[in-house]
């Protein structure tokens, strides 16, 4: 039968679909819903049945479902318990099974400490009135780019040059994702909220569909190892240049496209084959040093004469705050650091699951390491993996980010379930799939909308905060570490963090 499973590779099903008989209408919606083969009608009992070894828990069917037939929990392990072996049984199955190393998306999701739940803010009482932020301006404009160590006036005006600057309305820009790895209606909905709000979305390693042109003036765009789609077109187009160099959820390697999900307009914007996996290597294999780094900085900016910034984007791993010392005497206006939570189409789960640093440790020994040095203002800092919410966004300012990236909880805010199997190309809420059929389940015009409320929202909650520590602009919050306060944490990581204990 359809649902007999295979006694000799079996692997206890990670979820179970509960379907209220009673309630199932049987209009199949869940049937057509389901991209993974869970879910199928049986004409001659009249009844919907499920499949539970492949149902991936990505909450479709209870979406759809109009009368609320169907519950998804996690299964129960049936394993006796074993604390040292549980965790790692059916990955041990699966690679015997295989042959090969699990592919694994989105990120880490082992249960490491979550810092910014353990940093407390700040906020005024007597001495330092608090601020309403509905009641008097405050300032979130942010510039991103290399600023002058000092500023000289004439009569007429300002006589130091300034360089090129990415301006943002709110602190926050939509992550490098590709065009690949998302849909193209996801990519038109990033674009369409970036414009709107006044932010930036950054294209990704993939290059950028044509059609996507049209958001130049809100569009960072990327440079990776595999130079996918690069070319100088591609290159005017982007207010800004980031080479990526590393990624948070696969540190040390490069980027990986199943060539399921390599489509015709895919192969055109690659400038690729059909079909054939899009694989960036670990390395540029034109930068093996910082002075190879800088060679490829400046050629950047020759080949855009000097318009606009050049962003290096770096993994935070264990000598982060050497490299990002590197980086910025190398060149670069804008340094980007991609913790170990941070998303990802693809990667092997070995990679993402045990390589790599907390952001916000990062964060702040490099902050700390380029201000010792004098350099600080040489280039502006944007983090991303892992930022959660409009709090994370104030406490990474205040660690010394000048701004953040947000990745996984833009695709949250669309319709993302975090069901972990982008890489399957089968994603049943048309985000992360090139199947014309499941792209069409996202809306450009109403996933930008959700998009632009989620902003509008953080940014309304960052100006209530800011207003609650009697800070009017958010150049007075980045860096100042005296307002945050540190709870539950080691002497050790207080001192890496630079934040007091709570209580002093």
């Amino acid at each position: 039968m359809k649902w007999m499973k295979n006694l000799k590779d079996y692997v206890p099903p990670s979820f179970v679909v509960e379907r209220d008989d009673y309630r199932c209408i049987r209009c199949k919606a869940c049937v057509e819903q389901c991209s993974f083969d869970a879910t199928f009608y049986d004409e001659e009992e009249d009844k919907v049945w499920n499949w539970n070894a492949n149902c991936v828990g990505c909450n479709r069917c209870v979406a759809i479902c109009p009368t609320e037939a169907i519950v998804v929990r996690r299964a129960e392990p049936s394993y006796r318990y074993n604390h040292n072996w549980n965790g790692h049984i059916d990955s041990l199955k699966k690679r015997a099974m295989f042959g090969g190393t699990p592919v694994v998306s989105m990120g880490n999701d082992r249960p490491y400490p979550i810092y910014w739940d353990h940093l407390l803010l700040n906020a005024s009482q007597v001495t330092n009135p608090s601020i309403d932020p509905l009641r008097e301006p405050m300032e979130l404009k942010t510039f991103l780019g290399r600023k002058p160590r000092a500023l000289e006036l004439t009569d007429s005006g300002l006589k130091t040059k300034i360089t090129p600057q990415l301006e943002l309305e709110v602190p926050i820009m939509f992550a490098a994702m590709s065009y690949g790895a998302l849909s193209y209606n996801v990519i038109e909905a990033l674009g369409r909220a970036a414009k709107e709000v006044g932010t930036y979305y950054n294209s990704g390693e993939g290059g950028l569909n044509k059609d996507h042109y049209k958001f130049k003036g809100n569009i960072i765009v990327q440079v990776a190892s595999g130079r996918f789609g690069v070319h100088k077109d591609y290159l005017d187009v982007g207010s800004a240049i980031e080479i990526k160099i590393g990624q948070g959820a696969k540190p040390g390697i490069g980027g990986h496209l199943p060539g399921e999900k390599v489509s015709e307009t895919i192969s055109e914007t690659r400038m690729m084959p059909k079909g054939s996996d899009a694989i960036s290597p670990a390395p540029h294999h034109d930068v093996y040093s910082i002075e190879d780094l800088r060679q490829l900085i400046y050629a950047l900016k020759e080949a855009t004469e000097y318009k606009k910034p050049v962003a290096v984007k770096i993994a935070a791993v264990h000598n982060v705050a050497a490299i990002a010392s590197g980086i910025a005497r190398a060149g670069a206006d804008i340094i980007v650091l991609d913790g170990f939570k941070g998303g990802t189409g693809a990667a092997p789960q070995v990679i993402r699951d045990n390589v790599g640093l907390p952001i916000e440790l990062a964060l702040a020994v490099v902050d700390e390491r380029l201000r010792q040095e004098g350099i600080r203002q040489d280039v502006s800092i944007v983090i991303g993996g892992g930022v959660r919410n409009s709090m994370d966004v104030v406490k990474a300012i205040a660690l010394g980010a000048d701004a953040v990236y947000i990745g996984t909880a833009a695709l949250i805010a669309i319709g993302c379930t975090m069901c972990q199997q982008c890489h399957t190309g089968r994603c049943a809420w048309g985000i992360s799939t090139q199947d014309p059929h499941l792209g069409k389940r996202v809306n450009p015009e109403i996933a930008s909308k959700r998009l632009i409320n989620l902003l509008e929202v953080w940014a309304l909650e960052i100006k209530e905060t800011m207003g609650a520590m009697g800070i009017n602009s958010i150049e007075s919050l980045r860096g100042n570490r005296l307002n945050l306060r540190g709870v539950g944490l080691t002497e050790k990581e207080l001192e890496i963090l630079g934040v007091l204990p709570a209580g002093e």
